[in-house]
């Protein structure tokens, strides 16, 4: 009877023994802390960060990216909800193309610097002309945090009224309207831009196209009278549709818009079905850390859940539409899918 009693005990120790040791495996290793599955938290462990960190936006100033790389800057830092400070960096070039190559390559491991992107990041990877060799699949998706949607703006004083007449002057003479865009040709703001045509019948290979560094050179050029019409997100164009500068045709969304775009009709309320989506999101290198993926996990959770984004989003007017790393990468998969089909569609994919 001892002897049995002795055995249990043995085994109990033994078994006590395997899960401690189990438990120290767990929490020690290479020295890289690692969050639990499911978890939110930053491992405690983890001293990331330790010095500042850059957002990029691979564009000029004042189009879609770079205003939602100073929105995310300015509600973290303002609301203290990180221990470092931020900065943005404007990278512009090829409609992304040309920071990508760049941080796809020199950047692969640098926790320290991040990036907020759109669909082009899927759209320039996928397209037969200029394309870029990289993709969401050289980074490591960390968040999307908003949508937007495709809009189709002229001056005060166009001569175009609605899409009927934008439509009707495409099919008369493509050649004589010149459409531009803040992204290369292939990319967001060109699908954006002939998506109406190509649904109305027009080859969208005869649409002209011209391909600006960003919304807010677009929006320059259209001011400047060196363009007819321009494609663009709807956030970027309050400011100037406020000071009377311009007018929105229409909005490439489901139903109509709020706040001061609530007046404008969508393009499948003109006759045209279609719509374009512009989700936005912020990435990171595609060998980042275990603990700096955990901690910005957690922190763009916050920053999602915080009063002072919600205002943000509003004075933006833009929707929320948060998804963490995890979904927003199954998210990119799905997209990828999608946007291979409507390039193919064009005539556009490589």
């Amino acid at each position: 009877m001892m002897l049995k009693t002795l055995s249990r005990l043995s085994w109990k120790m033994v078994l006590a023994g395997v899960m401690a040791v189990s438990l120290t495996a767990c929490g020690s290793g290479s020295g890289t802390p690692q969050a639990s599955e499911g978890s939110s938290k930053t491992p405690s462990a983890s001293k990331y960060p330790e010095k500042p960190i850059i957002v990029v936006a691979p564009s000029g100033a004042g189009g879609g990216w770079d205003k939602t790389a100073r929105s995310i800057v300015k509600v973290l830092g303002e609301n203290k909800m990180i221990g470092q400070s931020m900065t943005v960096e404007n990278k512009p070039g090829g409609g992304g193309t040309v920071f990508m190559a760049e941080y796809a390559t020199k950047d692969v491991k640098n926790n320290y610097k991040l990036f907020v992107s759109s669909p082009p990041i899927l759209i320039n990877n996928l397209k037969k002309e200029g394309n870029s060799a990289f993709g969401y699949k050289d980074t490591t998706p960390l968040a999307q945090l908003t949508k937007d949607y495709g809009a189709i703006v002229v001056s005060a004083d166009s001569k175009f009224q609605d899409m009927k007449s934008v439509i009707d002057a495409l099919k008369a003479d493509p050649a004589k309207v010149t459409i531009a865009g803040g992204s290369a040709p292939g990319s967001m703001d060109h699908l954006v831009a002939v998506l109406p045509a190509f649904k109305s019948g027009i080859d969208p290979k005869q649409v002209k196209y011209v391909s600006y560094d960003g919304g807010g050179e677009a929006m320059t050029a259209l001011l400047g009278k060196n363009a007819d019409v321009i494609a663009t997100d709807a956030s970027s164009v309050g400011e100037y549709l406020k000071a009377g500068k311009i007018r929105v045709l229409a909005i490439a969304s489901p139903e109509r818009l709020g706040g001061l775009l609530k007046d404008v009709p969508t393009l499948k309320e003109q006759g045209i079905d279609a719509e374009f989506n512009i989700w936005r999101g912020i990435f990171g290198p595609k060998e980042m850390s275990p603990d700096a993926l955990a901690y910005w996990d957690a922190k763009l959770k916050e920053l999602n859940d915080s009063e002072a984004w919600n205002k943000e989003l509003q004075a933006n007017t833009w929707e929320k539409d948060y998804k963490n790393s995890s979904d927003f990468k199954a998210f990119l998969d799905q997209q990828e899918s999608l946007i291979k089909e409507m390039l193919t569609a064009l005539d556009m994919a490589k």
